[in-house]
This record gives C-alpha cells, sequence and structure tokens, in this order.
C-alpha cells in the first residue's frame, strides 16, 4: 500500500482488477495464466489509480484505473497467454501465426471499443448538458451543493474545521 498500510477499499480493488483483466481471456487461458493474469492486472492497475493523482483527473471510483486499464491489460494479455489445450482456435507460438494474429485482433478490438466509447460519452454528456447543465455555477459549488440543490446540510462544516463532527442534521 502507497500510505504504508492495507485497506479493505485496496483489496477489493485489486479482487476487482484480476476479475476485469481475466474476463477477456476466459476461455483462453490455463490455470496458472489466469492467475499471472491477475496477478499482473493488480499491480499495473494499482500503478495506474496512482497516475490519477499526478495526472490529475477526477475518477473517484478508480473506474479509468481498474476498469480501463484493467481491461485493455487483460485483453492484450489474452493473445500472450492464450493457450491452445484450451482453445483449439489458437495456434502457434506467442509471436507467430495465430497468436500474434490474437494479439493483433485484440488490440484492434480494444481500439475499436476506445474509440465508440470515446464519441458515445462526448455525444450523451453534450446531450444531458443541453437539458440539466453538468456543471454548477462556481458560487453554488463553493456553498456547497447539499444546501444550495437539495435543501438540506449533511454536515456542520464550522463543527468539521473545530476538531470534531457533529451528528448530521435531522439525525434522530
Amino acid at each position: 500500500a502507497l500510505g504504508g498500510r492495507a485497506t479493505a477499499i485496496g483489496g477489493a480493488s485489486g479482487l476487482v482488477a484480476g476479475l476485469v483483466a481475466i474476463t477477456p481471456a476466459a476461455g483462453y487461458v490455463n490455470l496458472t495464466s489466469s492467475l499471472l493474469i491477475g496477478l499482473i492486472a493488480g499491480v499495473v492497475c494499482y500503478l495506474a489509480i496512482n497516475l490519477k493523482h499526478r495526472l490529475g483527473y477526477d475518477d473517484a471510483l478508480d473506474v479509468v484505473g481498474i476498469h480501463g486499464v484493467g481491461g485493455f491489460l487483460g485483453a492484450l494479455l489474452t493473445g500472450v497467454f492464450a493457450d491452445p489445450l484450451i482453445n483449439s482456435a489458437v495456434t502457434g507460438p506467442a509471436l507467430e501465426g495465430g497468436r500474434g494474429a490474437l494479439i493483433v485482433k485484440q488490440l484492434a478490438a480494444v481500439g475499436a471499443v476506445a474509440l465508440f466509447a470515446l464519441v458515445a460519452t462526448v455525444i450523451l454528456a453534450k446531450i444531458v448538458n443541453l437539458i440539466a447543465p453538468m456543471r454548477v455555477d462556481e458560487s453554488v459549488e463553493e456553498a456547497g451543493l447539499d444546501s444550495t440543490i437539495h435543501g438540506e446540510d449533511g454536515y456542520s462544516l464550522e463543527a468539521l474545521s473545530n476538531g470534531h463532527v457533529k451528528e448530521p442534521v435531522g439525525a434522530l
């Protein structure tokens, strides 16, 4: 763990990263390869999650680091670890014939999906923004969305600044 201790959310993220990465490879790899893919994905996704802090993008649920990077990695490693004993469609060494072609096909598929997702997201974001703006005014953001939009106060910010937390407003 980067902070010096293991966390439950970190463990769960590692498990999800392994599952995301093995999904494209299911039906193509043996047990040993599936474990390797999971371990590699755990490490690579962990590094990708930590990149968000350096690059400054907002990804509170680590979707890019786990699903994006883990899915890409899993698709790529499918071709690397594909086993002809598991799937007869796999032929030849990793960089020849069937496996090399499989790696190229996986990269093309990942590229097509990424392009589709990007275009669809931009179109949907523009439509949603026409109906309900996706960004509030800076003054509304400063005051807090709970009180300005929802008409509720979740926590007393004054109590938080004094170092002690009060019960949420309206709590029983």
